[in-house]
């Protein structure tokens, strides 16, 4: 059996935790910026996941490291999907605690449990070690699949990447 795992990825991790305006960050025109969300908007339409409007991106350090524990606690895909509609339908700074700990709330973990991760930072390791992992393979965007020695990168559809799965002798279930 195959075993999915989330790893984490510094994409900006030099955002500051108030965020940043796209057009900053890409050193671009407030036209390119919409032209580009436009773009993102239709891949995420056309993948079925949610997209609101995007002019700022935030840093998602904290949120990496909750989503560790999250995992531990037996709910990752929970908080990973919840933190994913926050950053990018809802457009929430998940460099703020307090948006974190709501997160983790409306999946019914301890908040006080989630708060001393935060405040304790008990899974900044953990994290700085995926990040170097990520640096040895290469990786340069999120997300990135890879299985064996093959990867696809960028959200893809899902037969495009159960083609990679299968392509590594991955079978499927029925």
């Amino acid at each position: 059996m195959i075993t999915v795992r989330w790893r984490m990825f510094p994409l900006h991790p030099e955002t500051p935790s108030e965020g940043q305006s796209l057009a900053e960050m890409f050193r671009t025109t407030p036209e390119k910026v919409a032209a580009m969300v436009a773009g993102l908007r239709f891949k995420a339409a056309e993948l079925g996941l949610p997209f609101g409007p995007r002019s700022r991106t935030f840093n998602t350090r904290l949120a990496q490291e909750l989503g560790i524990w999250a995992e531990e606690m037996g709910q990752g895909e929970a908080y990973h999907q919840a933190a994913f509609r926050a950053y990018f339908a809802d457009g929430a700074n998940l460099a703020r605690p307090e948006v974190l700990l709501g997160l983790v709330e409306r999946l019914g973990l301890s908040v006080a449990a989630a708060d001393r991760v935060l405040q304790e930072r008990l899974y900044r390791d953990q994290v700085d070690d995926d990040w170097q992992e990520a640096r040895e393979q290469g990786v340069t965007a999120v997300p990135t699949f890879i299985c064996g020695h093959e990867r696809l990168v960028g959200a893809v559809d899902f037969p495009t990447l159960a083609a990679l799965l299968t392509g590594q002798g991955v079978v499927r279930r029925t």
